[in-house]
């Protein structure tokens, strides 16, 4: 079964003024998550960090799934994404071995 990968940026504007709403939505997305994990979604999200461990460099979601319009579908429902908090794109991974 593919994989696809979405990565996101928060919004600049989200960053200056609105932290509070950044916190809000990220319990939004962690809550949303589970519920899929929960519904037997194999799929795993995550924020990225510096060599200080640092935030600020987006995040990224993994889900394994039949194909990029199921993938774009369920990732569209993402509360980062409803409520404009990322820029954002999908792709699907392409494993280059086989084993």
């Amino acid at each position: 079964m593919p994989f696809f990968i979405k990565t996101e940026i928060i919004r600049e504007i989200y960053l200056k003024n609105k932290k509070n709403k950044i916190k809000e939505t990220i319990q939004q997305h962690k809550f949303w998550v589970k519920s899929l994990k929960d519904r037997g979604l194999k799929i795993k999200s995550g924020f990225l960090v510096n060599e200080k461990r640092e935030a600020g460099g987006g995040g990224f979601l993994i889900i394994e799934c039949d194909s990029y319009q199921i993938a774009y579908d369920i990732v569209n429902q993402d509360p980062m994404i409803k409520n404009q908090l990322v820029e954002w794109k999908l792709h699907e991974w392409i494993n280059v071995l086989t084993n």
